[in-house]
């Protein structure tokens, strides 16, 4: 790949661009769903937060050995292999609940479990890919691209479910969100990958290196941490915005898509505004200026007292958040040495994705008693103190890693 034209580097990219954003349609689509159907079935927060925590548990655990995979067979093939098998899930579980619906509550949060466990290879092959395909020279506008197809799938993945809701049963969208995953694996049938040259070793022999490679490389070390930290004020948003919108301000279904539509139409101005910031400004001074909005959006939304200040408050959050992963996307990359990309990524997954049943119990326990916008301050005040010179630490470390000798973890087999 390193080789090819400009024009199949080009077309190889739209293409994974279209699959991409193909699977975080059918992802926004269910997340947009499933909270609001459970609720409406409840009538109770607590049942949304532990669905929440039941669905990410599994993917934590998950993580690793999908990075072994990515690693082993190649990212074009994971992708492929595990959207095929969630949109089967959802095409299972749409009969269960049109066909049995005394049994839906329980038929959509198995089913999130399986969406979840197999949302880790998809992340995986993501990672995998993306150096493959971009090559060094446009790595971060490659990454920002991701980080675009996740936002514009945040703007159409519900504003066409909320339309959908509107004039057909909720049961549908897991149908539509079946279709886009299996045109997400369609469109990637054609993009290079690589898979393993080396012989194959233990899993638990893999496993353990991957760790020792994360631990021994304090840069993304310290962005695991800083990421736990950002995802667990963020999951507590996730798995409450249903109820927040619906139950506290007692707004409209409409309301709450097009609130996470808004936050998705961000992704055309990123599109616009990174290469263009990019130019003006050091990836570290996005990265900075990323995680201040995000730290005011955060604490905006846990003080907001209508449904307007907090819409506006999760997109200012959700703006900085897309600022601050293009560092955070560009800059791991860059530090883990690609042989043994998957194998780290795994843990470092694993990590900073641990908050979000974490996340999801805080909102069904601590949320459930004291109220959910008084959770969200919390965390956004913890994160916007501690959290900052953590931001400082991690910084200068991938300073020292990428503009000094570099520091990318040499595998010791």
């Amino acid at each position: 790949m390193h080789d090819i034209s400009s024009a199949a580097r080009n077309s190889a990219i739209r293409w994974f661009g279209a699959g991409l954003l193909c699977a975080l349609l059918a992802e926004q689509t269910v997340l947009f769903a499933v909270p609001l159907m459970i609720f409406q079935l409840t009538g109770n927060v607590r049942y949304s937060g532990v669905a929440f925590a039941l669905e990410w548990l599994p993917a934590l655990i998950a993580y690793p050995f999908a990075g072994l995979l990515a690693d082993r067979f190649g990212g074009r093939l994971l992708f492929r292999g595990a959207n095929t098998a969630r949109g089967l899930s959802l095409a299972v579980t749409l009969g269960i609940c049109w066909y049995q619906p005394q049994w839906m509550i329980w038929a959509l949060i198995g089913n999130g479990i399986v969406l979840s466990v197999l949302m880790a290879p998809v992340r995986m092959a993501v990672e995998k890919s993306v150096p493959l395909i971009a090559g060094p020279e446009r790595l971060a506008h490659c990454q920002s691209l991701v980080q675009n197809m996740e936002l514009l799938a945040m703007a159409l993945g519900p504003a066409l479910a909320a339309g959908l809701a509107m004039y057909a049963d909720k049961r549908w969208l897991l149908g539509l969100a079946a279709v886009a995953l299996f045109a997400a694996a369609l469109f990637w049938r054609g993009l290079p990958t690589a898979r393993s040259v080396s012989r194959p070793t233990s899993v638990f022999k893999d496993l353990a290196l991957g760790w020792r490679l994360l631990l021994g490389n304090p840069p993304v070390l310290s962005l695991a941490g800083l990421n736990f930290s950002i995802n667990l004020a963020f999951a507590a948003v996730l798995s409450a915005n249903a109820f927040v919108i619906s139950g506290v301000f007692s707004a409209a279904d409409g309301v709450f898509g097009l609130m996470n539509a808004g936050a998705g139409a961000l992704g055309l101005l990123n599109f616009i505004l990174v290469p263009r910031l990019l130019a003006r400004m050091s990836i570290y001074r996005l990265g900075a200026m990323g995680f201040a909005l995000l730290c005011l959006g955060l604490i905006c939304m846990g003080v907001a007292s209508g449904v307007l200040l907090y819409a506006l408050s999760f997109l200012l959050a959700m703006a900085g958040c897309a600022l601050f992963n293009v560092f955070n996307r560009t800059q791991r990359i860059k530090a883990i040495e690609s042989a043994h990309l998957g194998k780290v990524m795994g843990p470092f997954y694993l990590v900073n994705l641990l908050s979000y049943p974490l996340g999801g119990l805080l909102t069904a326990s601590v949320g459930h008693v004291y109220g959910v916008q008084v959770l969200i301050l919390v965390l956004a005040l913890v994160l916007t103190v501690p959290g900052t010179l953590l931001f400082i630490l991690t910084t200068r470390r991938f300073r020292l890693a990428l503009e000094g000798p570099s520091l990318a973890m040499e595998a010791s087999q």
